[in-house]
Order: C-alpha cells, then sequence, then structure tokens
C-alpha cells in the first residue's frame, strides 16, 4: 500500500517578503524598459524612422512602459550618482545590462536630464520625438542644453513627458532665496499629495503609495540639504489644511530627528513615511470630529482614539501597499503609546516601542496647532510646548528623543518671536550650531528699536561677544507676533 505523504500548508509570506517580491517585479520590468529605451535609441540613431527595426523597438517601449503603468499607474526613468531609478527602484547593473546602462546614463546626463516622467496615456508618437531630441542634444563634450530640449519636445507636441534636470544641479543650498523656493516647492508638493490621499481615502478611491513614497523623498533629500528653509515652512498655519500640514510637518520633524541620532538615508525613508502617514486612520473620522473647536464627548474621543488602529487597516488598503515599510504601520498604530503604554490604543501585553514610533510621537507631540484640537482653543507657543515635554514626564516621550529634538531646535525653537535686550524683535531662524549655547539661537531681525523694518538679510547670532567679553544682544522674552504684527512663516517663505 503506498503511502500518501501530506502536504505542508505553503508558509505565508511575510510583509518584508511581499516587498521584496514587489521590488523585484518592478526591476525585473524596469531592465525590460531600459533595454527597450536602449534599442530605440540605437536603431533611430543608425536607420531612418520609417524602418521595421526603429518600429519594433518603439513598440518594444510602449510597450513596456505601459506594463508598469499597469503593475504601479506611474512611470518614472531616474538617474542619480551613476544609478538608474525605475519608479524609486534602484535597477542592478551586472556585466549584461552594463553597455545598456552605461549608454542611456552617458546620454541622458549629456543633456542635462535628470528625471523622465512619463503620464499615463503617453503616444508612441511621443516617445519618437523624445529619443530623437535626445540623440540630437547629447553630442559628447557638449554642454548639457535642458531648456533647449524641453522647447523641442514640446514644439513637437509632446505633453505627456516632462524632463527635470539632476537632483545636484536642481536643488541648491544655503538660504538664498532660490533654495528656499526649491524648499517651498517641496513642502507644497508634500501637502497636496497628502490632501489628495486622505480625501481620496475619506471619499473610498483607492490611493497609490507610490506618490507618498516620492513626496517623502523629496522631504529627506531638503533635510539633508537645506533643514533651515524646510523646518521655517513649518510655521504655516492654516486651519482649513491643518490635517495635512501637520502630517507633512511630522514627516519633516521626524526626519530631522532622525538624521540627529545617526539614522542612514535608507532609514530616513521609512521614517519619513512613518511620520507622514501617522494620522492616516483619521480619513475615516468623520470631518465635523477631526475639525471641532470645541471639547468633544466621550463618544467621539473613543472615535478620535481609534484613528491608531485605523490607520493601519488604511494603510494596508493603498494600492501598492508592499511599498509601505512595516515600521510606518507600527508606528501609525504606536504613536499615542505612551513609554509606560498609559496611552492608547489600549495594550494587552506589555512592549517595547519601536524607535520610529517614538520618534514619531515626539514630533507629533511638538507639531501643535495655535489652539490644540478637541480642547478649549487655548493657544500654545511652541517654546512652552517644548518645555512641557522635557519636564511632564506624564506625558510619556522618550527623554532621549525629546533632547534631540531640543539639539535640532534649541531652547527656542524655529519661528519663534522674541524680544532683544536691545529693543529688537526677532524670529528665531535656527538653533546655534554650538551644542553649548542653545538658548542663543540664530535671530533674523525683523523690527528695530524704533519700530522699523532693517534689511531682510539681518541674521544675528545671539552668541557674539562684544570687546568685553559681553553678549551683544541677548533675549528679554519670548513675543507674541500677532501683537506685533509678525507673521513668522513670512520670514521662510
Amino acid at each position: 500500500m503506498t503511502e500518501i505523504a501530506h502536504k505542508r500548508p505553503r508558509p505565508r509570506q511575510s510583509l518584508a517578503q511581499a516587498m521584496e517580491s514587489s521590488e523585484g517585479i518592478i526591476r525585473e520590468q524596469g531592465r525590460d524598459f531600459l533595454v527597450a529605451f536602449y534599442s530605440a535609441l540605437r536603431n533611430l540613431k543608425l536607420y531612418p524612422v520609417e524602418n521595421e527595426q526603429v518600429q519594433r523597438s518603439l513598440d518594444g517601449i510602449a510597450s513596456t512602459g505601459k506594463t508598469l503603468f499597469d503593475i504601479e499607474g506611474a512611470l518614472e526613468l531616474r538617474v542619480s550618482n551613476e544609478f538608474i531609478y525605475i519608479n524609486s527602484v534602484r535597477l542592478r547593473l551586472n556585466l549584461e545590462n552594463y553597455a545598456t546602462f552605461s549608454h542611456v546614463l552617458t546620454t541622458l546626463l549629456q543633456c542635462g536630464v535628470g528625471t523622465v516622467e512619463v503620464a499615463e496615456g503617453v503616444r508612441r508618437k511621443e516617445w519618437q520625438i523624445l529619443l530623437s531630441q535626445l540623440l540630437a542634444f547629447a553630442p559628447r563634450d557638449a554642454v548639457p542644453d535642458l531648456s533647449g530640449l524641453w522647447q523641442k519636445i514640446a514644439d513637437g507636441g509632446v505633453t505627456n513627458i516632462l524632463l527635470k534636470p539632476p537632483p545636484e544641479h536642481d536643488e541648491p543650498f544655503g538660504d538664498s532665496e532660490e533654495a528656499k523656493e526649491v524648499a517651498k516647492r517641496a513642502y507644497e508638493r508634500s501637502v497636496s499629495v497628502t490632501k489628495e490621499l486622505i480625501n481620496g481615502v475619506r471619499m473610498g478611491r483607492t490611493a497609490s503609495a507610490k506618490r507618498i513614497k516620492r513626496a517623502v523623498q523629496g522631504i529627506v533629500d531638503q533635510v539633508l540639504r537645506n533643514e533651515v528653509s524646510l523646518l521655517g515652512l513649518t510655521t504655516i498655519r492654516g486651519y482649513d489644511e491643518q490635517l495635512f500640514t501637520h502630517s507633512v510637518n511630522v514627516c519633516i520633524f521626524a526626519v530631522a530627528i532622525g538624521r540627529r541620532i545617526g539614522l542612514t538615508k535608507l532609514q530616513l525613508y521609512d521614517l519619513g513615511m512613518a511620520g507622514l502617514m501617522h494620522d492616516f486612520g483619521k480619513s475615516r473620522i468623520p470631518l465635523e470630529i477631526v475639525n471641532s473647536e470645541m471639547p468633544l464627548t466621550d463618544e467621539q474621543k473613543e472615535a478620535v482614539k481609534s484613528h491608531t488602529w485605523q490607520g493601519v487597516l488604511t494603510l494596508f488598503g493603498l494600492s501598492g501597499h508592499g511599498e509601505i515599510p512595516y515600521r510606518a504601520m507600527v508606528a501609525s498604530y504606536e504613536h499615542h503609546l505612551k513609554n509606560d503604554l498609559s496611552g492608547y490604543p489600549k495594550t494587552l501585553e506589555p512592549r517595547e516601542l519601536s524607535v520610529f514610533s517614538k520618534i514619531v510621537a515626539v514630533a507629533n507631540g511638538y507639531d501643535v496647532p495655535p489652539a490644540r484640537p478637541y480642547s478649549k482653543g487655548v493657544a500654545v507657543g511652541a517654546a512652552e510646548v517644548l518645555w512641557e515635554m522635557w519636564q511632564d514626564e506624564s506625558l510619556g516621550y522618550d527623554p532621549t528623543v525629546v533632547k534631540a529634538l531640543i539639539n535640532l531646535l534649541g531652547i527656542y525653537p524655529v519661528g519663534t518671536c522674541v524680544v532683544l535686550d536691545t529693543y529688537e524683535i526677532g524670529v528665531v531662524h535656527s538653533a546655534n550650531p554650538d551644542s553649548s549655547q542653545l538658548n542663543r539661537p540664530i535671530v533674523r531681525i525683523v523690527s528695530t528699536p524704533d519700530g522699523g523694518r532693517p534689511d531682510a538679510s539681518a541674521l544675528v547670532d545671539l552668541a557674539v561677544v562684544n570687546g568685553k567679553g559681553n553678549y551683544e544682544r541677548s533675549i528679554i522674552k519670548v513675543a507674541d507676533g500677532d501683537q506685533h504684527g509678525i507673521n513668522p512663516a513670512d520670514y521662510f517663505l
């Protein structure tokens, strides 16, 4: 009698394995797209456009591009630091594809192109025009002319392909107007994406995790390049956009804290996603509760508290949720649990909060609007909030993370309006780079002793001493900007 072997149940795929599998699919399809891109370039260079081989290669690029759209709903080819990315997934270089990668990378960089962003519905004719113009604008040893290339393809009727320069040419450093404008664009883009996705989920539409990932990458890059300008934009307050700006602000603060404690860039990407999506569960709570300025009933309070576990369900419901780090989902669930687990949701067994959850909790606790939600509308200043977080252990924040936030912002956080002993009024621009001078920030003077307006570039270091060894300026008190007609956000726009 033959013994029948019992089949073992197939092991359930973990989230990490699902994410790896998703990236593997994009990587495989991305390689096919890149080969088609290379083949079309090569054939257009060798043969007239009517040639059958050229036509087949154009069919190939249209087909592989459509496949990527079918999988992710997006198509972006990006080159950066000798790497090629398809939809944020880095393609792996090996001996078999070296010639393909090298040729595409060189061609794009010679034309001054860092990103090729393609809209759904792109026509085959548009690929032909783009590739032909890339060949025309990519002679060796020539100065890249992206504006000229862009004009040519636009004249040819290309409307579904957008070209962008490499990041190193598009994101200036420092406190220049151009740097602030780049930071502002990154901030506004992130708010727009967050608003669209949360509202989409609220209305029952399927939202794409890929767009969140791109917005977070922009924020991380800006924090690494121009932290001061981006932190300054967190002072912008708009009641109608409160949930969305709060989500972006928490992302910014979390990434900046993570940078302070030494997380890698890849870890900062994951942390940024955790910060941006920590309140996505509120998309499942009625708007009249979320936007309430009045004290809530016990039932309404419970509804608000449910946003933690509802956030996890929401993130699992996103299209391409495999792109969302597991730790981001954990942070959505844990960011209102205190260190002693006395927060919410209630836990049945002891647990250790994740580092991401602790960071997001601190960033979330710091970024309170001018009037705390679900309260009597009592205004609370940033400096007071920071002091409470440090002094009041009952709030349950991790003291190490709070200390990192204080090192980031100083005793007087960015955007704080202060009165100096010179009778000048200033807005805190950034923490002092000298960690021993956290009570002496860099301040932008916005009002002279006689009430006049100084030069817009009047930045002063409060740690500077005069010839007698005394500080040239010191803070007397924190001021209410509204009373002096000062909106701190204006000085970071």
